[in-house]
């Protein structure tokens, strides 16, 4: 349905934001719900977010996903962040309440682990350590959300060890930064492996990892979608691993935002994810 004059209003700030498939995912969602409402790319440059932000209850939008490179400055800007938010240090999703103000939240670190609960191992973050590989703003929504399911052990590794360990130090809980160099050996008893670089993505490097000391039970995840099935969820697959994909992770993180802005808690279905891919 084409939105009216009262159609409730949300988008995504980002800049460049032409990529997102955000407007293809809560477009699909407000067509099958009938919901008077629209979803629009909002292109920002960083020098005018702060402009944009302000902007955002004067036009009566009722809130906003904000992506790269707007994430963590967008802070400063906000009138609340919500706890975890503020531990991550990064929001991607805003509410605009009634009375204009703005509240920051990540629901990354939701739709990480709603991907890794709908997987097919009926995943238990007590079940042994995780090992993460990669120390940047994804990587704090997915190590942040360990933390808080009750992982005993986080085994993070990044080219670049003091960033791991800066990582380690602002989120807290029981994370153990680790030299690159040992990424073989760290996989040892790990109950989960997560690939949250950039490495195996279309048009990147390849994620050079031996998969040779994980153990065959451990449950594999790489949050890339493009491709989908990356090279090491292939080499998981070819060894025994059960895997998941990235998708389920942007599909999650948008259902808080759609409830929070639309007032219904979109579903998440097969028939979702192949309209995103196509």
């Amino acid at each position: 349905m084409m939105p009216s004059g009262k159609a409730r209003l949300a988008g995504i700030l980002g800049w460049p934001v032409g990529h997102s498939r955000s407007p293809r995912l809560h477009g699909y969602w407000l067509e099958q719900l009938g919901i008077d409402g629209a979803y629009v790319p909002l292109a920002v440059r960083p020098e005018n977010l702060a402009a944009a932000v302000a902007a955002l209850p004067k036009l009566g939008f009722r809130g906003a996903n904000v992506t790269v490179p707007h994430k963590e400055t967008v802070i400063p800007l906000l009138d609340r962040v919500d706890p975890l938010a503020a531990r991550i240090g990064a929001v991607n999703t805003l509410v605009i309440g009634d009375d204009g103000s703005i509240e920051g939240r990540n629901t990354d670190a939701f739709g990480f682990m709603a991907n890794l609960h709908g997987g097919p191992a009926g995943w238990n973050p007590t079940a042994g350590p995780a090992v993460v590989l990669g120390a940047g703003g994804a990587a704090r929504a997915v190590v942040a959300a360990l933390a808080e399911a009750g992982v005993p052990e986080i085994r993070l590794l990044n080219r670049s060890l003091g960033r791991a360990e800066q990582l380690a130090a602002e989120i807290g809980g029981p994370i153990r930064p680790a030299l690159w160099e040992h990424r073989t050996a760290a996989l040892e008893g790990a109950a989960l492996l997560v690939n949250t670089t950039t490495l195996g993505m279309n048009g990147q490097p390849p994620l050079d990892l031996s998969l040779s000391a994980l153990p065959v039970t451990a449950l594999v995840n790489d949050i890339v979608y493009a491709p989908l099935m990356t090279g090491l969820l292939n080499a998981a697959v070819a060894r025994g691993n059960p895997v998941v994909d990235g998708l389920g992770m942007l599909l999650w993180q948008a259902v808080p935002g759609f409830e929070a802005w639309f007032g219904i808690r979109p579903v998440v279905t097969a028939a979702l994810r192949a309209h995103v891919l196509a």
